[in-house]
Protein backbone atom coordinates (compact mmCIF):
# COMPACT_ATOMS: atom_id res chain seq x y z
CA UNK A 1 0.00 0.00 0.00
CA UNK A 2 1.24 3.59 0.41
CA UNK A 3 4.82 4.62 1.10
CA UNK A 4 5.49 4.53 4.83
CA UNK A 5 8.01 6.13 7.16
CA UNK A 6 8.70 5.36 10.78
CA UNK A 7 7.65 8.86 11.78
CA UNK A 8 4.23 8.83 10.15
CA UNK A 9 3.39 5.25 11.10
CA UNK A 10 3.47 6.24 14.74
CA UNK A 11 0.60 8.64 14.16
CA UNK A 12 -2.05 5.98 13.78
CA UNK A 13 -1.14 3.30 16.25
CA UNK A 14 -4.48 3.26 17.99
CA UNK A 15 -7.67 3.30 15.93
CA UNK A 16 -10.11 6.05 16.74
CA UNK A 17 -7.68 8.51 18.31
CA UNK A 18 -7.28 10.58 15.16
CA UNK A 19 -10.16 12.89 14.24
CA UNK A 20 -11.84 12.42 10.90
CA UNK A 21 -10.75 15.15 8.46
CA UNK A 22 -10.94 13.76 4.97
CA UNK A 23 -8.66 15.04 2.20
CA UNK A 24 -10.01 16.73 -0.90
CA UNK A 25 -8.41 15.40 -4.08
CA UNK A 26 -9.30 14.86 -7.70
CA UNK A 27 -9.28 11.58 -9.62
CA UNK A 28 -9.17 11.21 -13.38
CA UNK A 29 -11.88 9.49 -15.37
CA UNK A 30 -9.49 6.62 -16.10
CA UNK A 31 -9.54 3.58 -13.77
CA UNK A 32 -7.49 4.05 -10.62
CA UNK A 33 -3.79 3.21 -10.93
CA UNK A 34 -3.90 1.60 -7.48
CA UNK A 35 -6.97 -0.34 -6.43
CA UNK A 36 -6.41 0.73 -2.83
CA UNK A 37 -6.12 4.46 -3.60
CA UNK A 38 -9.57 5.28 -2.24
CA UNK A 39 -9.37 9.08 -2.53
CA UNK A 40 -7.72 9.20 -5.96
CA UNK A 41 -4.64 11.20 -4.94
CA UNK A 42 -2.15 8.70 -6.39
CA UNK A 43 -1.03 7.24 -3.03
CA UNK A 44 -1.98 3.81 -1.75
CA UNK A 45 -4.04 3.65 1.41
CA UNK A 46 -4.38 1.19 4.31
CA UNK A 47 -7.65 -0.58 5.05
CA UNK A 48 -7.66 -2.80 8.11
CA UNK A 49 -10.30 -4.52 10.18
CA UNK A 50 -11.22 -2.98 13.51
CA UNK A 51 -13.80 -3.60 16.20
CA UNK A 52 -17.09 -1.77 16.35
CA UNK A 53 -18.82 -0.69 19.53
CA UNK A 54 -21.45 -3.40 19.07
CA UNK A 55 -18.96 -6.06 18.03
CA UNK A 56 -20.12 -6.33 14.44
CA UNK A 57 -16.82 -5.24 12.95
CA UNK A 58 -15.57 -2.32 10.92
CA UNK A 59 -12.89 -1.01 8.59
CA UNK A 60 -10.38 1.73 9.37
CA UNK A 61 -8.73 3.51 6.44
CA UNK A 62 -5.47 5.41 6.80
CA UNK A 63 -4.77 7.68 3.81
CA UNK A 64 -1.38 7.66 2.12
CA UNK A 65 0.76 10.71 1.33
CA UNK A 66 3.99 11.37 -0.59
CA UNK A 67 6.00 10.55 2.54
CA UNK A 68 3.90 7.69 3.86
CA UNK A 69 0.62 7.35 5.71
CA UNK A 70 -0.77 10.64 6.89
CA UNK A 71 -2.63 11.54 10.04
CA UNK A 72 -6.06 11.27 8.41
CA UNK A 73 -8.20 8.25 9.19
CA UNK A 74 -11.68 7.14 8.31
CA UNK A 75 -13.72 4.51 10.10
CA UNK A 76 -16.64 2.66 8.50
CA UNK A 77 -19.11 0.22 10.03
CA UNK A 78 -22.57 -0.95 9.01
CA UNK A 79 -23.86 1.96 11.08
CA UNK A 80 -22.14 4.46 8.76
CA UNK A 81 -24.36 6.55 6.49
CA UNK A 82 -25.21 4.79 3.24
CA UNK A 83 -23.71 1.43 4.23
CA UNK A 84 -26.22 -1.42 3.92
CA UNK A 85 -27.15 -3.56 6.91
CA UNK A 86 -26.81 -2.84 10.59
CA UNK A 87 -23.96 -3.17 13.06
CA UNK A 88 -24.77 -6.44 14.82
CA UNK A 89 -22.63 -8.65 17.02
CA UNK A 90 -20.62 -11.31 15.23
CA UNK A 91 -21.23 -9.98 11.71
CA UNK A 92 -17.43 -9.77 11.29
CA UNK A 93 -17.81 -6.89 8.85
CA UNK A 94 -14.41 -5.99 7.41
CA UNK A 95 -12.34 -9.01 8.41
CA UNK A 96 -12.04 -10.01 4.73
CA UNK A 97 -11.34 -7.27 2.16
CA UNK A 98 -10.31 -6.81 -1.48
CA UNK A 99 -9.56 -3.51 -3.21
CA UNK A 100 -10.05 -2.49 -6.86
CA UNK A 101 -11.70 0.25 -8.91
CA UNK A 102 -14.84 -1.78 -9.53
CA UNK A 103 -16.82 0.97 -11.29
CA UNK A 104 -13.89 2.47 -13.23
CA UNK A 105 -14.35 6.03 -11.96
CA UNK A 106 -10.71 6.62 -10.98
CA UNK A 107 -11.14 5.89 -7.28
CA UNK A 108 -10.25 2.60 -5.61
CA UNK A 109 -13.17 0.80 -3.99
CA UNK A 110 -13.18 -1.76 -1.19
CA UNK A 111 -15.11 -5.01 -1.19
CA UNK A 112 -15.86 -5.96 2.40
CA UNK A 113 -17.27 -9.26 3.65
CA UNK A 114 -19.51 -9.76 6.64
CA UNK A 115 -19.38 -13.55 6.87
CA UNK A 116 -21.49 -13.66 10.02
CA UNK A 117 -24.35 -11.61 8.55
CA UNK A 118 -27.74 -13.22 9.09
CA UNK A 119 -30.26 -13.25 6.26
CA UNK A 120 -33.63 -14.52 5.18
CA UNK A 121 -32.15 -18.00 4.74
CA UNK A 122 -30.76 -18.18 8.28
CA UNK A 123 -27.80 -17.36 10.48
CA UNK A 124 -24.32 -16.77 9.05
CA UNK A 125 -25.58 -16.46 5.52
CA UNK A 126 -22.87 -13.87 4.89
CA UNK A 127 -22.77 -10.81 2.67
CA UNK A 128 -20.34 -8.77 0.56
CA UNK A 129 -20.59 -4.99 0.31
CA UNK A 130 -18.61 -2.71 -2.00
CA UNK A 131 -17.64 0.58 -0.32
CA UNK A 132 -17.21 3.26 -2.98
CA UNK A 133 -14.15 5.48 -3.33
CA UNK A 134 -14.42 9.23 -3.78
CA UNK A 135 -12.38 12.40 -3.32
CA UNK A 136 -13.25 12.24 0.37
CA UNK A 137 -12.43 8.55 0.77
CA UNK A 138 -14.79 5.61 1.06
CA UNK A 139 -18.47 6.44 1.33
CA UNK A 140 -21.78 4.58 1.05
CA UNK A 141 -21.94 1.01 -0.17
CA UNK A 142 -23.70 -1.53 -2.34
CA UNK A 143 -24.39 -5.15 -1.41
CA UNK A 144 -23.66 -7.76 -4.06
CA UNK A 145 -26.48 -10.14 -4.98
CA UNK A 146 -26.08 -13.43 -3.11
CA UNK A 147 -26.15 -16.22 -5.68
CA UNK A 148 -26.13 -19.00 -3.09
CA UNK A 149 -28.00 -17.87 0.04
CA UNK A 150 -28.09 -20.38 2.83
CA UNK A 151 -27.64 -20.84 6.54
CA UNK A 152 -23.96 -21.18 7.45
CA UNK A 153 -22.71 -20.46 3.91
CA UNK A 154 -20.51 -17.56 5.10
CA UNK A 155 -20.54 -15.64 1.82
CA UNK A 156 -17.30 -13.69 1.53
CA UNK A 157 -15.10 -16.14 3.42
CA UNK A 158 -12.45 -14.96 0.98
CA UNK A 159 -12.32 -12.41 -1.84
CA UNK A 160 -9.98 -11.75 -4.77
CA UNK A 161 -10.13 -8.98 -7.36
CA UNK A 162 -8.79 -9.02 -10.91
CA UNK A 163 -9.60 -8.52 -14.57
CA UNK A 164 -10.35 -12.16 -15.32
CA UNK A 165 -11.60 -11.56 -18.88
CA UNK A 166 -9.16 -8.83 -19.89
CA UNK A 167 -11.79 -6.23 -20.77
CA UNK A 168 -10.24 -3.53 -18.59
CA UNK A 169 -12.94 -3.80 -15.94
CA UNK A 170 -12.25 -5.21 -12.49
CA UNK A 171 -14.07 -8.38 -11.43
CA UNK A 172 -14.52 -9.93 -7.98
CA UNK A 173 -14.22 -13.57 -6.94
CA UNK A 174 -16.18 -14.54 -3.82
CA UNK A 175 -16.23 -17.78 -1.83
CA UNK A 176 -19.79 -18.70 -0.90
CA UNK A 177 -20.19 -22.00 0.97
CA UNK A 178 -17.93 -24.50 -0.84
CA UNK A 179 -17.98 -22.72 -4.20
CA UNK A 180 -16.47 -19.64 -5.82
CA UNK A 181 -18.54 -17.07 -7.70
CA UNK A 182 -16.91 -14.57 -10.07
CA UNK A 183 -18.83 -11.30 -10.51
CA UNK A 184 -17.88 -9.62 -13.79
CA UNK A 185 -17.25 -5.91 -13.81
CA UNK A 186 -18.14 -3.22 -13.94
CA UNK A 187 -19.80 -3.56 -10.56
CA UNK A 188 -22.14 -0.60 -10.31
CA UNK A 189 -23.51 1.37 -7.41
CA UNK A 190 -26.98 0.21 -8.37
CA UNK A 191 -25.92 -3.33 -7.52
CA UNK A 192 -25.85 -4.59 -11.09
CA UNK A 193 -22.84 -6.52 -12.35
CA UNK A 194 -21.85 -8.41 -15.45
CA UNK A 195 -22.43 -12.13 -15.65
CA UNK A 196 -21.71 -14.26 -12.59
CA UNK A 197 -19.75 -17.50 -13.06
CA UNK A 198 -19.85 -20.36 -10.57
CA UNK A 199 -16.70 -22.46 -10.07
CA UNK A 200 -17.38 -25.78 -8.36
CA UNK A 201 -14.72 -28.44 -8.79
CA UNK A 202 -16.27 -31.50 -7.16
CA UNK A 203 -18.52 -32.31 -4.25
CA UNK A 204 -15.40 -33.21 -2.23
CA UNK A 205 -13.60 -29.89 -2.83
CA UNK A 206 -14.41 -27.09 -0.39
CA UNK A 207 -12.97 -23.69 -1.32
CA UNK A 208 -11.19 -21.92 1.55
CA UNK A 209 -9.00 -19.18 0.02
CA UNK A 210 -8.49 -17.26 -3.22
CA UNK A 211 -5.39 -15.88 -4.97
CA UNK A 212 -5.48 -13.74 -8.11
CA UNK A 213 -2.64 -12.84 -10.47
CA UNK A 214 -1.23 -13.38 -13.94
CA UNK A 215 0.26 -16.85 -14.33
CA UNK A 216 0.41 -17.61 -18.08
CA UNK A 217 1.71 -14.25 -19.32
CA UNK A 218 -1.40 -12.99 -21.11
CA UNK A 219 -3.38 -9.86 -20.26
CA UNK A 220 -6.03 -11.64 -18.23
CA UNK A 221 -5.95 -12.25 -14.50
CA UNK A 222 -5.93 -15.89 -13.45
CA UNK A 223 -7.37 -17.36 -10.26
CA UNK A 224 -6.01 -19.96 -7.87
CA UNK A 225 -8.50 -21.53 -5.47
CA UNK A 226 -7.19 -23.23 -2.34
CA UNK A 227 -9.53 -25.84 -0.94
CA UNK A 228 -10.02 -28.84 1.29
CA UNK A 229 -10.44 -32.27 -0.24
CA UNK A 230 -12.25 -35.03 1.61
CA UNK A 231 -12.22 -38.74 0.86
CA UNK A 232 -13.17 -41.89 2.71
CA UNK A 233 -9.84 -42.37 4.47
CA UNK A 234 -7.96 -39.06 4.15
CA UNK A 235 -8.27 -35.30 4.00
CA UNK A 236 -6.09 -33.00 1.95
CA UNK A 237 -5.57 -29.47 0.69
CA UNK A 238 -5.23 -28.61 -2.99
CA UNK A 239 -4.69 -25.47 -5.04
CA UNK A 240 -6.80 -25.41 -8.21
CA UNK A 241 -5.74 -23.24 -11.17
CA UNK A 242 -8.40 -21.32 -13.11
CA UNK A 243 -7.28 -19.66 -16.35
CA UNK A 244 -8.72 -16.24 -17.14
CA UNK A 245 -10.33 -15.83 -20.54
CA UNK A 246 -12.22 -13.33 -22.67
CA UNK A 247 -15.36 -15.44 -22.84
CA UNK A 248 -15.03 -17.81 -19.90
CA UNK A 249 -12.86 -18.98 -17.04
CA UNK A 250 -11.19 -22.31 -17.81
CA UNK A 251 -10.63 -24.80 -14.96
CA UNK A 252 -7.15 -26.28 -15.06
CA UNK A 253 -4.98 -28.66 -13.06
CA UNK A 254 -4.53 -28.93 -9.32
CA UNK A 255 -1.50 -29.29 -7.04
CA UNK A 256 -1.71 -31.29 -3.83
CA UNK A 257 -0.51 -29.15 -0.94
CA UNK A 258 -0.93 -31.46 2.03
CA UNK A 259 -2.59 -34.74 2.92
CA UNK A 260 -3.14 -36.85 5.99
CA UNK A 261 -5.02 -39.99 6.84
CA UNK A 262 -8.18 -39.92 8.90
CA UNK A 263 -11.17 -37.61 8.78
CA UNK A 264 -9.30 -34.45 9.75
CA UNK A 265 -11.70 -33.65 12.57
CA UNK A 266 -10.90 -30.38 14.26
CA UNK A 267 -8.15 -29.45 11.80
CA UNK A 268 -8.27 -26.04 10.15
CA UNK A 269 -6.89 -26.52 6.68
CA UNK A 270 -6.39 -24.18 3.72
CA UNK A 271 -3.37 -21.92 3.42
CA UNK A 272 -1.99 -18.46 2.72
CA UNK A 273 -0.99 -17.73 -0.87
CA UNK A 274 0.45 -15.20 -3.33
CA UNK A 275 1.21 -14.99 -7.05
CA UNK A 276 4.53 -13.36 -8.02
CA UNK A 277 7.31 -13.84 -10.58
CA UNK A 278 10.10 -15.38 -8.51
CA UNK A 279 12.23 -16.46 -11.50
CA UNK A 280 11.58 -13.30 -13.62
CA UNK A 281 10.52 -15.25 -16.72
CA UNK A 282 7.40 -13.16 -17.28
CA UNK A 283 5.02 -15.72 -15.76
CA UNK A 284 3.50 -15.48 -12.31
CA UNK A 285 4.27 -18.27 -9.86
CA UNK A 286 1.80 -19.54 -7.26
CA UNK A 287 3.16 -19.87 -3.71
CA UNK A 288 1.03 -21.36 -0.95
CA UNK A 289 1.97 -21.84 2.70
CA UNK A 290 0.47 -24.89 4.39
CA UNK A 291 1.34 -24.57 8.05
CA UNK A 292 -0.39 -27.79 9.11
CA UNK A 293 1.82 -29.96 6.91
CA UNK A 294 3.45 -32.90 8.73
CA UNK A 295 2.15 -32.29 12.26
CA UNK A 296 2.25 -28.53 11.77
CA UNK A 297 5.92 -28.41 10.84
CA UNK A 298 4.67 -26.59 7.76
CA UNK A 299 5.91 -26.03 4.23
CA UNK A 300 5.49 -23.73 1.22
CA UNK A 301 4.63 -25.11 -2.21
CA UNK A 302 5.75 -23.06 -5.23
CA UNK A 303 4.01 -23.83 -8.55
CA UNK A 304 5.86 -22.06 -11.35
CA UNK A 305 3.97 -20.35 -14.17
CA UNK A 306 4.41 -20.85 -17.90
CA UNK A 307 2.58 -20.00 -21.13
CA UNK A 308 0.43 -23.08 -20.57
CA UNK A 309 -0.26 -22.25 -16.92
CA UNK A 310 1.43 -23.61 -13.79
CA UNK A 311 3.91 -26.41 -14.47
CA UNK A 312 6.88 -27.50 -12.34
CA UNK A 313 6.76 -27.18 -8.59
CA UNK A 314 9.11 -27.12 -5.64
CA UNK A 315 8.62 -27.30 -1.87
CA UNK A 316 10.33 -25.21 0.79
CA UNK A 317 10.63 -26.22 4.44
CA UNK A 318 13.08 -25.63 7.25
CA UNK A 319 14.80 -28.82 6.06
CA UNK A 320 15.59 -27.19 2.69
CA UNK A 321 19.33 -26.74 2.18
CA UNK A 322 20.51 -23.29 3.26
CA UNK A 323 17.47 -22.57 5.42
CA UNK A 324 18.04 -21.73 9.08
CA UNK A 325 16.51 -23.93 11.75
CA UNK A 326 15.01 -27.40 11.64
CA UNK A 327 11.41 -28.52 11.08
CA UNK A 328 9.70 -29.29 14.37
CA UNK A 329 6.13 -30.18 15.23
CA UNK A 330 3.90 -27.10 15.59
CA UNK A 331 6.42 -24.61 14.16
CA UNK A 332 3.70 -23.49 11.69
CA UNK A 333 6.17 -22.66 8.89
CA UNK A 334 4.15 -20.93 6.17
CA UNK A 335 1.43 -19.63 8.47
CA UNK A 336 1.74 -16.33 6.59
CA UNK A 337 3.58 -15.52 3.36
CA UNK A 338 4.11 -12.41 1.25
CA UNK A 339 5.96 -11.49 -1.95
CA UNK A 340 8.01 -8.42 -2.89
CA UNK A 341 11.41 -7.43 -4.28
CA UNK A 342 13.46 -6.79 -1.14
CA UNK A 343 16.80 -6.03 -2.86
CA UNK A 344 15.69 -4.27 -6.05
CA UNK A 345 17.10 -6.88 -8.47
CA UNK A 346 13.80 -7.35 -10.33
CA UNK A 347 13.07 -10.78 -8.89
CA UNK A 348 10.18 -11.22 -6.47
CA UNK A 349 11.28 -12.56 -3.08
CA UNK A 350 9.20 -14.45 -0.53
CA UNK A 351 8.72 -13.83 3.19
CA UNK A 352 7.58 -16.85 5.21
CA UNK A 353 6.36 -16.58 8.78
CA UNK A 354 7.09 -19.33 11.32
CA UNK A 355 4.89 -17.99 14.08
CA UNK A 356 5.32 -20.77 16.65
CA UNK A 357 9.04 -21.49 16.32
CA UNK A 358 10.60 -22.28 19.70
CA UNK A 359 13.79 -20.25 20.21
CA UNK A 360 16.22 -20.49 23.11
CA UNK A 361 13.63 -22.37 25.15
CA UNK A 362 10.90 -19.78 24.52
CA UNK A 363 7.76 -21.46 23.19
CA UNK A 364 5.95 -19.83 20.23
CA UNK A 365 8.57 -17.08 19.95
CA UNK A 366 8.37 -17.10 16.15
CA UNK A 367 10.52 -15.91 13.27
CA UNK A 368 10.57 -15.03 9.56
CA UNK A 369 12.49 -16.45 6.59
CA UNK A 370 13.26 -14.43 3.44
CA UNK A 371 13.76 -16.53 0.29
CA UNK A 372 15.49 -14.72 -2.59
CA UNK A 373 14.17 -14.90 -6.14
CA UNK A 374 16.58 -15.81 -8.95
CA UNK A 375 16.51 -17.28 -12.46
CA UNK A 376 16.28 -20.82 -11.11
CA UNK A 377 13.46 -19.90 -8.74
CA UNK A 378 13.25 -19.92 -4.96
CA UNK A 379 15.65 -21.98 -2.87
CA UNK A 380 17.38 -21.84 0.47
CA UNK A 381 20.51 -20.30 -1.09
CA UNK A 382 21.10 -16.85 0.40
CA UNK A 383 17.94 -17.02 2.49
CA UNK A 384 17.69 -14.80 5.57
CA UNK A 385 16.29 -15.46 9.04
CA UNK A 386 14.95 -12.88 11.48
CA UNK A 387 13.71 -13.31 15.03
CA UNK A 388 13.71 -11.23 18.19
CA UNK A 389 17.21 -12.49 19.03
CA UNK A 390 18.62 -11.40 15.65
CA UNK A 391 21.11 -8.57 16.29
CA UNK A 392 19.44 -5.27 15.50
CA UNK A 393 15.85 -6.50 15.74
CA UNK A 394 14.02 -4.42 18.37
CA UNK A 395 12.36 -6.06 21.35
CA UNK A 396 13.17 -8.94 23.65
CA UNK A 397 12.79 -12.61 22.81
CA UNK A 398 9.79 -13.86 24.78
CA UNK A 399 7.48 -16.85 24.77
CA UNK A 400 4.18 -16.57 22.85
CA UNK A 401 5.31 -13.48 20.94
CA UNK A 402 4.42 -15.25 17.63
CA UNK A 403 6.82 -13.06 15.69
CA UNK A 404 5.82 -13.59 12.05
CA UNK A 405 2.17 -14.42 12.71
CA UNK A 406 1.50 -12.06 9.81
CA UNK A 407 4.15 -10.91 7.32
CA UNK A 408 3.92 -8.36 4.52
CA UNK A 409 6.50 -7.14 1.98
CA UNK A 410 5.90 -3.59 0.70
CA UNK A 411 8.07 -0.72 -0.56
CA UNK A 412 7.21 1.78 2.13
CA UNK A 413 9.95 4.39 1.69
CA UNK A 414 10.01 4.75 -2.11
CA UNK A 415 13.44 3.24 -2.68
CA UNK A 416 12.13 0.46 -4.98
CA UNK A 417 12.92 -2.19 -2.38
CA UNK A 418 10.24 -3.95 -0.36
CA UNK A 419 10.32 -3.57 3.41
CA UNK A 420 9.34 -6.35 5.78
CA UNK A 421 6.45 -5.78 8.14
CA UNK A 422 6.05 -8.35 10.91
CA UNK A 423 3.28 -8.77 13.44
CA UNK A 424 3.97 -9.93 16.98
CA UNK A 425 2.92 -8.61 20.37
CA UNK A 426 4.24 -5.41 18.82
CA UNK A 427 4.70 -4.70 15.12
CA UNK A 428 8.03 -4.21 13.38
CA UNK A 429 9.33 -2.80 10.11
CA UNK A 430 12.66 -4.04 8.74
CA UNK A 431 13.79 -2.09 5.64
CA UNK A 432 14.75 -3.57 2.30
CA UNK A 433 18.24 -2.87 0.92
CA UNK A 434 20.56 -3.95 -1.90
CA UNK A 435 21.66 -6.83 0.33
CA UNK A 436 18.13 -7.86 1.26
CA UNK A 437 16.17 -7.17 4.42
CA UNK A 438 18.28 -5.30 6.96
CA UNK A 439 17.96 -4.45 10.62
CA UNK A 440 19.49 -1.02 9.98
CA UNK A 441 16.66 1.41 10.58
CA UNK A 442 14.42 -1.28 12.05
CA UNK A 443 11.48 0.19 13.92
CA UNK A 444 9.12 -1.24 16.53
CA UNK A 445 5.61 0.05 17.17
CA UNK A 446 3.16 -0.54 19.97
CA UNK A 447 0.53 -1.52 17.43
CA UNK A 448 0.67 -1.61 13.63
CA UNK A 449 -2.36 -2.69 11.56
CA UNK A 450 -0.30 -4.93 9.30
CA UNK A 451 -3.44 -6.61 7.97
CA UNK A 452 -4.11 -3.27 6.25
CA UNK A 453 -1.53 -4.31 3.62
CA UNK A 454 -3.77 -6.21 1.21
CA UNK A 455 -1.87 -8.88 -0.74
Amino acid sequence: MPNRTATTLATFLVAGLIPLALPVTTASAAPAKHGDDFNGDGYRDYAYSSFSARGGGGVTVVFGTATGPGSTQQRITQSSAGVPGSDEADDMFGEVRAAADFDGDGYGDLAVAAVGENGSHGADQGAVTVLWGSASGLSTGTTLPNKNPGRGNYMGKDLAAGDFNGDGKQDLAVINESMTYVYRGPIKRSGTTGTVTKLDKTTSFYATALISGKVNGDTKTDLAIIGDVTARDYVASDVWFIKGGASSLTPGSSLRLESQSGDGSGVERGGDGVIADFDKDGYGDIAVGTSIYSKHKGRVSVWYGSSAGPSRNTRLTQATSGVAGTPENYDEFGSSISAGDVNGDGYADLAVGVRDEKIDGQDNAGGVHIFKGRASGLSGTGSQWFARNTPGVPGALTAYDQFGGLVRLRDTNGDKKADLYVSATSGLRLPGSAGGITTTGATEYNEVPIDGFLQ
